[in-house]
This record gives C-alpha cells, structure tokens and sequence, in this order.
C-alpha cells in the first residue's frame, strides 16, 4: 500500500529505518541526518507491507514549476520488486496535481560507483534525461548528475 505521510514524527521515523539500512548510498551520517530532518517538511509517500514501513520518497520545490525528488529509499530485502517504480508514480502524481512543470533528481554520475549506476538506470527507466552535470557541487570523488523530467 502507497499512502501520502502528513505526520512529522511519523515521516522522521520512515526515513530513519529506511535509511539507516542503506549504507551503501547513505553511508556518512551527517548526510543521512540532513536526509532524515529534511523530509519532516518535505511531501512524502510511503510503502507499507503489514501496516510496516518498507520504502519512501519525499518531494521538495526547488522553483516556482520545479519539484525535486530530494530522497527516496527501499529496504534492501524489498529492492527490485516494484516499490520503488510505485512510489515514484504516486509522486509524480502528487506533483502534477500541485501543477508542477519539471521534476528533478540529482545523484552520483554515472560510472563512478556500482551502487549509483543502479539508481542512474532506475531513473532512466522512469523517464528521467541527462540535464546537466556539476563535477564539484559535491565533491570531485562524487561529481553530480541532474536528471529532469517533464510533468506536461
């Protein structure tokens, strides 16, 4: 089940579990943190198994038209099994019905990491394209990739 969290303790509690069971993209604990505080006043969609939280995604204006999706997870025993393609349907419905424009997401380029290589063809495959990439916005180790999408 895919539902829309409105409740700050509830969305914090989400990200937590989620994201502390995948080091392999959320490794250094500062950054997971800022992730975890952020999503409080982001729109998130969550997946449920058993009334349990499995997976989510939270949604953060970037512009006037833009929506970014800020941060996504899914445990790791639920990965590849369509959780991740539904939430970011029920997300980009979301976004369409605030009569966003563009949805956004940026990650690791291709190429530098197995792990990122995953996510850039998850976002792929949804539809996303190549925008633009910032070589230090990050770090140089961690050169960022900008995917957009177009909502019309």
């Amino acid at each position: 089940m895919i539902r829309i969290v409105c409740d700050a303790e509830e969305k914090r509690r989400i990200a937590r579990l989620i994201l502390e069971s995948l080091t392999d993209w959320f490794g250094i604990p500062e950054a997971r943190e800022t992730y975890i505080g952020e999503s409080v006043d982001e729109m998130m969609v969550a997946s449920f198994d058993n009334g349990e939280p499995n997976g989510f995604l939270c949604l953060k204006e970037t512009g006037r038209d833009t929506v970014e999706l800020a941060v996504m997870g899914v445990l790791p025993e639920y990965h590849r099994k369509g959780i991740g393609t539904k939430l970011f349907e029920a997300a980009k419905e979301i976004a369409v019905e605030h009569g966003y424009s563009f949805l956004q997401v940026k990650t690791v380029q291709m190429g530098k990491y197995e792990e990122y290589d995953r996510t850039n063809m998850f976002y792929l495959a949804l539809g996303f394209k190549e925008f633009e990439v910032f070589p230090t916005l990050w770090d140089e180790r961690n050169p960022c990739q900008i995917y957009v999408m177009s909502l019309r």
